[in-house]
């Protein structure tokens, strides 16, 4: 995976949103938006519209002029359902990190 990977840049927003909610702070946009994740703002617009659709992310809304689309963050907040897509996530990644570890003991596995 890259850095500017789809599932790499959800999860690192998601990330920042249950940080913020489990400390009861508002997010800064100044560490997920798309300047902070290095990618280009139609990308991350993308980005959120899917986290929003997919009921990950609540209070955002959009906002489109033309052909130019944009975001504003009214009270943005990870749902539980996006709480439980990072658990479920990690849970995978420490999976693999587990079955990796074991093949190299293991040849053959």
């Amino acid at each position: 995976m890259a850095k500017k990977d789809y599932f790499v840049i959800i999860y690192k927003i998601l990330t920042y949103l249950y940080g913020c909610f489990q400390d009861g702070e508002r997010p800064n946009i100044d560490f997920f938006g798309a300047e902070a994740l290095e990618i280009n703002k139609g990308y991350w617009v993308n980005v959120m519209e899917s986290l929003y659709n997919e009921g990950y992310i609540m209070g955002i809304e959009f906002i489109i002029t033309g052909s130019i689309q944009g975001v504003k963050l009214i009270n943005l907040k990870i749902t539980q359902k996006g709480i439980e897509y990072l658990q479920e996530n990690s849970a995978m990644t420490k999976a693999k990190d587990f079955l990796k570890a074991a093949k190299e003991i293991v040849p053959g596995l």
